[in-house]
């Protein structure tokens, strides 16, 4: 069997393996140190990326109220900020010293970052339809992009500045980000919609965190996005992801002429989450299968779901190493 790099992405989980809710370890500097801590010790992932609710942070920091879930449920936006569109126009940037939890956020990837000068340790940056998701609600936001296409791209370009005095701060500490912009994936937005609204805002945030943080960033995006992979390598990203909700096959073929790019197959969560010993194997094995013969190539597993079992991630770890 061919080798291939494991990547495990771990925010929600990382508060299991201390046996606490996601809400207590987001809201507390000392248990996220040591949910992330554990999940370093025992997974020895890359990057770790410091975070429970990563795609709240910004939202959050703009005024967003974050709601208590039920039992081990994700925190989430408990109501969209702006009324309308045009409310959102005149958002402001945030100061990433003082706004809700982003400090508390660098304070604990920094104390890992010391303890681990070893590791890789990332805080978790999103890209403006991402943090606009929470400002304006999933409603309204696609709402606006159908009826306001200009204007809701302008408010897009308005959360730029925030997410570059963001990673300015991430850099400060002497820290890396990682970038991720999920919530603007097919079939949520169009192909069509991703071009004309989505991309101009992306390409002008990653470029501009990019800058700062002095490489390139990867393009972290879930969901349906191979009929979108060229728009996303449009921002100059050297890293995406192929998600599982999207066909691989064809996602895959469209990267055959991008070997320099990164890629990162992400297995099905609900197989390795739940699935048997067989059927995890089975489905390592199908991407290695897909990726036989092309280059920078990894196995990725998404967001690792808050039940998932340690012993099946350790499991696809030892099988692929």
């Amino acid at each position: 069997m061919a080798k291939i790099p494991f990547s495990v992405s771990v925010y929600e989980h990382a508060a299991a393996l201390i046996g606490r809710s996601p809400w207590e370890v987001s809201r507390d500097e000392e248990l996220m140190r040591r949910a992330h801590r554990e999940a370093y010790l025992l997974y020895h992932h890359f990057p770790v990326v410091v975070g429970i609710d990563i795609y709240n942070l910004e939202a959050e920091a703009y005024g967003c109220q974050i709601a208590l879930p039920q039992g081990i449920g994700i925190p989430a936006v408990a109501r969209p900020l702006f009324a309308s569109l045009d409310d959102a126009l005149g958002v402001e940037p945030f100061d990433p010293r003082s706004a809700g939890r982003i400090a508390m956020a660098i304070r604990v990837a920094r104390r890992l970052a010391d303890e681990f000068p070893q590791a890789d340790i990332r805080v978790p940056v999103s890209g403006p339809f991402s943090i606009a998701v929470g400002l304006l609600g999933m409603d309204g936001l696609l709402t606006s992009v159908a009826t306001s296409p200009d204007l809701t791209r302008q408010f897009l370009l308005r959360l730029v500045p925030g997410q570059v005095s963001f990673c300015e701060a991430a850099r400060a500490a002497g820290l890396d980000v990682a970038f991720f912009e999920s919530a603007a994936a097919p079939p949520l937005l169009s192909p069509q919609q991703f071009a004309k609204v989505e991309l101009p805002a992306l390409k002008a945030t990653m470029a501009q965190v990019g800058e700062a943080a002095g490489h390139p960033l990867p393009c972290i995006i879930g969901g349906d996005t191979e009929p979108i992979i060229e728009h996303i390598l449009e921002t100059g990203t050297d890293f995406v992801i192929c998600p599982s909700e999207t066909d691989r096959r064809k996602f895959l073929r469209r990267m055959e002429a991008h070997p320099g790019v990164k890629v990162r197959v992400n297995l099905d969560p609900r197989i390795y989450s739940r699935g048997t010993k067989e059927e995890i194997l089975r489905a390592v094995d199908e991407v290695i299968a897909l990726a036989a013969g092309r280059p920078n190539v990894l196995l990725g597993t998404g967001a690792a779901p808050y039940e998932t079992p340690p012993e099946n991630i350790l499991l696809i770890r030892d099988y692929v190493a």
